[in-house]
């Protein structure tokens, strides 16, 4: 079987979404070319942010139809993120809420992706 070793996201400016996620999420830039930046994740798998214009084959999906989810340790640091990330400037497209799988928040990156925050119920 494969390894899973990439998540790609299609943005308007690989520099900028680069910048934005090094900033975010405190991780390296560690490849950049004007159509394309990679930033690891973890566990070997990176970030990989592809210019929307130079995709191949082209893409047909909207920014905002698919989600990129960071788990916490509870309800408490859902909060905090959110406040943090609030205070950073990004969007938010649903603010703390409870839900059936536990409490969660959406932002929006400078592309519209969503960035779901959640903390998993307890069992």
């Amino acid at each position: 079987m494969p390894d899973f070793s990439f998540l790609l996201l299609h943005v308007g400016s690989p520099g900028a979404s680069a910048k934005f996620y090094n900033e975010l999420l405190d991780i390296p830039i560690i490849q950049q070319s004007p159509t394309f930046a990679m930033l690891p994740l973890r566990d070997g798998v990176m970030l990989g942010l592809w210019s929307r214009a130079s995709v191949e084959p082209k893409t047909a999906g909207q920014p905002g139809c698919s989600e990129v989810a960071f788990t916490v340790s509870d309800a408490a640091a859902v909060e905090e993120t959110h406040t943090a990330w609030k205070t950073r400037g990004l969007a938010i497209a649903q603010p703390p809420t409870r839900m059936d799988f536990g409490t969660t928040f959406v932002a929006l990156d400078p592309d519209g992706h969503r960035l779901r925050v959640f903390a998993p119920e307890a069992a």
